[in-house]
């Protein structure tokens, strides 16, 4: 069987299909990626990739639609809102990989495409080759409603080719939160790329330890100002503090307290494996990450799907949620201490560990693709 996988070249969008199809892979089928500039970000995966699109990334369509810069930040809008916004602005960004997908899918002969919601040509090009297709979600919001958002953007396509809209044959949730009320079920394994693990993180530490991070996004479009009064407050707390922001400029934190210490990139779901909290801003796979390890987490969400995500986790009584200017030291020695907290985040951390594994889907994924 082969089997296409697809979505915009972004890290929070590519990474959650990666177990999926090292799983399919395992199982003896031809898997191949298909993506936009930059394709490197997914090339240590070690799969087969073919470049579609007009050789632009998303952050530079999208500013050259938006005529500026990319607003990621949205504080004053609803969830909706953000969505609606999101929905066009993939939409435009990944029209331009249609023909290319269109391409490979045809002369690949694939059986299946497994898909982000947040790419415009995959349920576009299912529909014209009659293959099933398969959305890959990777948070607590549902993939097939952003499908459709994101279809509803490329309409004149689907009329050009004598097409309905999107016919996704199923959907595929990933982790015990949220996702689609009909999704296939399968447990999160994290997957956060390659990196140089320093061994002293391969030990439990003396004291309390909360790893700090912004994503992949939020990071480069926004630098640190997420975490400027986190810093300060951190200070005040018994319990070191790592600084997982890759190369986003730290100018804005000012002097570091002596128990904040800056990192360069390590894998994130290794520098989890021996700490006690997370805080961050919300993104979809830090947050599932952080629930993989059984971690308590602060979520400052900032825009995209991180109300959804804060909302999802808040709930379960796993995390607490902030503004990042009403961050204080009471509310960081709460994370790091507060015994329900922990208990919560075990609970979910058995509950994804009950769903089937990835390898468990492959039959699942096998049986959709016969259906061709």
């Amino acid at each position: 069987m082969r089997i296409l996988f697809t979505g915009p070249a972004a890290a929070g969008h590519l990474y959650p299909m990666v177990p999926t199809a090292q799983a399919l892979r395992a199982a003896g089928h031809e898997v191949l990626f298909a993506t936009g500039q930059p394709v490197d970000l997914i090339r240590p995966a070690g799969f087969p990739i073919v470049e579609i699109g007009d050789g632009r990334g998303l952050r530079e369509i999208i500013e050259e639609r938006l005529g500026g810069k990319v607003q990621y930040i949205n504080h004053d809008r609803t969830q909706e809102e953000i969505f609606d916004m999101a929905a066009a602005m993939f939409a435009h960004a990944t029209r331009p990989g249609v023909d290319g997908l269109l391409a490979a899918a045809t002369d690949w002969g694939a059986d299946l495409l497994v898909h982000d919601s947040c790419h415009a040509a995959p349920p576009l090009v299912a529909a014209r080759l009659k293959i099933p297709s398969v959305v890959h979600n990777f948070g607590a919001s549902p993939g097939r409603s952003m499908t459709e958002l994101v279809a509803s953007h490329v309409s004149d396509l689907y009329e050009e080719w004598g097409l309905a809209g999107p016919t996704v044959t199923a959907a595929l949730n990933v982790g015990p939160l949220g996702g689609d009320p009909d999704g296939l079920a399968m447990r999160y394994v994290p997957y956060n790329g390659g990196g140089i693990v320093p061994t002293e993180f391969l030990r439990k530490p003396e004291r309390p330890r909360a790893v700090v991070t912004l994503g992949t996004v939020l990071s480069e479009l926004d630098g640190v100002r997420a975490v400027v009064r986190m810093v300060e407050a951190a200070a005040e707390v018994d319990a070191d503090f790592l600084l997982a922001v890759g190369d986003a400029d730290l100018s804005p934190l000012g002097t570091l307290p002596a128990n904040v210490r800056s990192l360069p990139w390590v894998p994130l779901n290794e520098l989890l494996g021996r700490a006690d909290a997370l805080i961050h801003h919300g993104g979809s796979g830090t947050m599932l990450t952080a629930l993989q390890a059984g971690l308590p987490q602060l979520l400052l969400p900032q825009g995209a799907d991180h109300f959804v995500n804060a909302d999802a986790l808040t709930a379960t009584g796993a995390a607490l949620s902030s503004a990042s200017d009403a961050v204080d030291a009471p509310l960081l020695t709460r994370l790091l201490t507060d015994a329900a907290l922990r208990d919560a985040a075990h609970r979910l951390q058995a509950d994804n560990a009950a769903l089937p594994a990835p390898a468990a889907l492959v039959p699942v994924l096998e049986d959709l693709a016969a259906r061709r």
